[in-house]
């Protein structure tokens, strides 16, 4: 696998990370709230910060579902096969850019170099998976030529 790709999946890796230690935090932070609000005798004031505090936690739980999603996708990403077709886990240069086909984290920049990270369930991901180095995809009226794939 190039050094790129390795720093690409690294990338994805300590994103998904951050989010799951980020959540994580913030719930901790939520149940010791509600735990001390629990301890309150002050009426619709009470009822009021626990109904926030439930709403805030279902939140995260939706994000939480959704970091989990991404972090599923994480292990095909490291399988180092090499393909003659995009797929999951291929870095596709083409003439409008470089996309890792990984998850949705957007653009990056490493070593000086932009880059997209896509999920391959994204508009330009599902026109690029498939795809062979000397095809085009026509993508929001603009033609995008596959120049390299790793």
């Amino acid at each position: 696998m190039s050094t790129i790709k390795t720093e690409l999946y690294n990338y994805c890796l300590s994103t998904i990370e951050d989010k799951l230690n980020t959540i994580n935090s913030v719930f901790d932070s939520a149940q010791a709230s509600a735990n001390n609000e629990t301890k309150s005798t002050a009426g619709d004031k009470h009822d009021t910060a626990r109904a926030m505090a439930h709403l805030e936690s279902e939140k995260n739980a939706k994000q939480l579902v959704e970091i989990n999603k991404l972090k599923r996708v994480l292990p095909y990403l490291k399988e180092f096969k090499v393909s003659d077709r995009a797929e999951l886990g291929s870095l596709v240069t083409t003439n409008a850019g470089k996309y890792y086909l990984s998850i949705s984290l957007g653009k990056i920049t490493l070593n000086a170099e932009d880059y997209f990270l896509i999920s391959a369930v994204t508009p330009i991901g599902k026109l690029l998976i498939g795809k062979s180095v000397g095809d085009t995809v026509s993508f929001n009226t603009k033609s995008i030529k596959i120049l390299e794939l790793c």
